[in-house]
């Protein structure tokens, strides 16, 4: 174990520089120690530390910590928990957290311009995320780069829809997406290189590297390498993309295990839009651009980069209780020159738009701090399951401006070719600074019944607060108790009943009439449903029913008369309600044949002052249905699959017409395709086409009453090489 340690100490000094440098180092580590002898690498592992391994495969059966942190299986928990797999990354050819979503069961993406994307799940934005089960807090409104993140640096991505709030604290009762990284869990050198090609010369280069770092494979590295380079369908646009990601595994003893890495992603783009292009003319009829129509500028570019540091310590006592100590920062900021088009133009002339140029920068750094201890206890002559954690997290909030001197002209847009000439900026000034600071104690328990039926039990007891460092205000709340139940029957050994009850809470900065907050707008999630494994657990069938209720909802009081101190009030009320179903089989059909098919319905409504019933958050479809499958033959694997989409739409305002217009994107099914060859067992090469049939539609929709278009037919040919 010394020579472990001394390794350790070795790099230490390096990471602490930069991810690149700790990249590098990790890079010539593992590429240039010797591999482990063949009977050191087959040594059994005594330390019962979880080890997942899903390689080829659609579906994972071990255990999980995403919804419970109990350690249980997909087919254990009581939520429904839906994983995209990195086989399933590969075969669809999905580069970012986006493309994942855009492509996993019940969410949904919509993007708000080039550079940022929101995600929604059953009527509700997705606003909860985690990092190997650790809490991070993202703002798509404020984005820096974080929707784009890479695929490469994850094993899996997990998704559990519902209300998360035993785990992940404040949030929207909705989905809450946990992104498991990769670790070096080999002890030989191992790992792939692969070069790709696709439309718009865009080129793309990614290595994956893992090997032990000591002789005994007590110490292990991986690094992975990712340069993206490329044009755009839309005319002018661009990005450059690099992502280093760096970690080291390392066996303190044959209990514990340390994990301590860093990764980095830059994203460079050019001419990059804010907002859309116009829905209307000046008369009030509708415009009918190109895709490739753009209303960003030659010097306009939304760049960000994003910096993850963490550590992970795991130590198991013995055969029932183990303990992990987590922490994570995060470092994000966004450098952005803009410019915003307003207006509708002219049908004949092209006149009518005005500009809003815009400079900003923001910066956010989060530390997540995490500890949990699961275990096994005997009662009433039954073993049950139990776990303890806490967590906190401080994340600060930097926002600046530079105000522009002037404003240019557009002049006819029809001509607009992206030369518009960049405003002179005023220094730099704060415009907003915020620190959110989240503290929450949890405990869940699972009672074994009988063999057949467990009930699971828990609670979180949270504090959340926010302070306007620049206003000098802050609110928040203390002690918030969020509950957690759910039950499982075995009715075979093929089908599982479920049911759970599970909350969220959001605080908010409302005043009722009296001047105090309203209390924090609560989401409460019923869901049951079935859960079968068939084929020796190779393919999973879950069906599954659920309604969304939201309490606290805040409600203007009309007829609130001004004070010196507070200009309008509000009260609690009813909020939205949604209530749906989902269906998804996954996994493999036959040993040649695998599949991820599901479909996703709901109906998210609020009662307005009238006692009227209005449907909401109507930007994302309310109706889902993704299908992929791949069949294996000898060195050829060919798949296809459809994303369809239900209507979605929005209400905005015609001034040409002067009135309210529903305007939207209707129901959509888009083709993909994936064609794989096995050159030799190392070197393959694979086609994904994408929108087949070079499908119309839209990225979004009514977003300020204006419109972008989503990307046309894509080809990518990919060469990988695995070692």
């Amino acid at each position: 174990m010394q020579r472990a340690f001394s390794f350790i100490d070795s790099v230490q000094p390096r990471f602490s520089k930069t991810p690149l440098s700790a990249a590098i180092t990790l890079l010539l580590a593992t590429s240039a120690l010797p591999a482990v002898a063949d009977d050191a690498a087959a040594a059994p592992d005594t330390r019962n530390i979880e080890v997942v391994l899903v390689e080829g495969k659609y579906i994972v059966n071990d255990q999980l910590d995403t919804a419970t942190g109990l350690g249980l299986t997909l087919k254990e928990t009581p939520q429904s928990v839906s994983i995209m797999t990195e086989q399933q990354i590969i075969d669809l050819g999905l580069g970012s957290l986006t493309d994942v979503v855009n492509s996993a069961a019940g969410v949904s993406s919509r993007a708000y311009d080039s550079s940022r994307n929101s995600f929604s799940s059953r009527g509700f934005s997705i606003d909860n995320y985690q990092i190997d089960g650790v809490p991070v807090q993202w703002d798509g409104g404020s984005s820096a780069g974080e929707t784009q993140t890479d695929t490469a640096l994850y094993e899996r991505v997990e998704i559990v829809r519902g209300a998360t709030g035993l785990l992940t604290g404040a949030g929207q009762p909705s989905a809450s997406i946990n992104l498991v990284r990769k670790h070096a869990d080999s002890q030989v050198l191992s790992g792939y290189a692969s070069v790709s090609a696709s439309r718009w010369n865009t080129y793309r280069g990614e290595v994956d590297v893992s090997n032990a770092l000591n002789e005994s494979g007590s110490v292990r590295g991986r690094t992975v390498l990712v340069y993206e380079d490329g044009d755009s369908y839309v005319d002018y646009a661009g990005n450059k993309k690099s992502v280093i990601y760096g970690v080291v595994d390392a066996d303190i003893t044959d209990n514990t295990l340390l994990r301590v890495g860093a990764s980095y992603q830059d994203n460079d783009p050019t001419a990059s839009q804010w907002g859309g292009l116009p829905i209307f003319y000046s008369d009030g009829s509708r415009t009918d651009w190109q895709r490739s129509d753009t209303v960003g500028a030659k010097w306009t570019y939304w760049a960000t980069k994003h910096k993850t540091y963490f550590v992970n310590l795991e130590h198991q006592f013995n055969q029932d209780w183990q303990a992990r100590f987590n922490y994570n920062r995060t470092e994000s900021s966004s450098a952005m020159k803009l410019l915003y088009l307003a207006g509708s133009p002219d049908r004949d002339t092209g006149l009518g738009m005005t500009t809003s140029p815009a400079h900003y920068d923001n910066e956010r750094v989060q530390d997540d701090f995490g500890v949990r201890l699961t275990g096994k206890y005997s009662l009433f002559g039954r073993q049950h399951e139990l776990v303890l954690g806490a967590n906190h997290s401080k994340q600060d909030f930097d926002y600046f401006t530079y105000s522009p001197l002037s404003r240019p002209a557009v002049g006819n847009f029809f001509e607009w070719d992206g030369n518009i000439a960049e405003p002179e900026w005023s220094p730099r000034a704060p415009m907003q600074r915020l620190t959110t600071e989240q503290t929450g104690y949890y405990a869940a328990t699972r009672f074994s019944l009988t063999d057949d039926f467990k009930v699971i039990a828990g609670a979180r007891v949270a504090d959340w607060e926010r302070k306007d460092l620049l206003n000098e205000t802050s609110f928040g709340k203390d002690g918030v108790v969020v509950p957690y139940a759910g039950a499982l029957y075995d009715l075979s050994e093929n089908y599982t009943l479920y049911a759970s009850y599970t909350e969220i809470f959001q605080p908010q900065d409302n005043l009722d009439v009296d001047g105090n907050y309203l209390d924090p707008l609560t989401g409460i999630n019923y869901e049951a449903g079935v859960k079968s494994q068939f084929l020796d657990d190779a393919l999973h069938l879950t069906l599954t029913v659920f309604r969304t209720e939201q309490e606290n909802f805040a409600v203007q009081v009309l007829d609130f008369v001004p004070t010196d101190d507070q200009m309008v009030a509000f009260r609690a009320a009813d909020g939205v309600t949604s209530k749906g179903f989902e269906v998804e089989v996954v996994g493999d059909i036959t040993d040649n044949w695998k599949i991820s098919a599901n479909y996703t319905q709901f109906d998210a409504t609020e009662e307005n002052a009238d006692g009227e019933s209005n449907t909401v958050n109507t930007r994302f479809p309310s109706k889902l249905f993704r299908l992929f499958t791949v069949y294996n033959w000898q060195d050829f694997s060919v798949g296809g699959g459809v994303n369809w989409e239900g209507e979605s739409y929005t209400i905005v305002n015609n001034a040409g017409t002067q009135s309210r217009e529903k305007v939207g994107q209707g129901a959509y099914a888009l083709v993909n395709l994936m064609a794989r060859y096995d050159i030799t067992p190392q070197l393959s090469a694979q086609l994904n086409i994408d929108n087949l049939f070079d499908k119309t539609y839209y990225s979004q929709i009514g977003f300020y009453t204006q419109l972008a278009y989503a990307e046309p037919r894509n080809a990518t040919l990919t060469l990988r090489y695995k070692f």
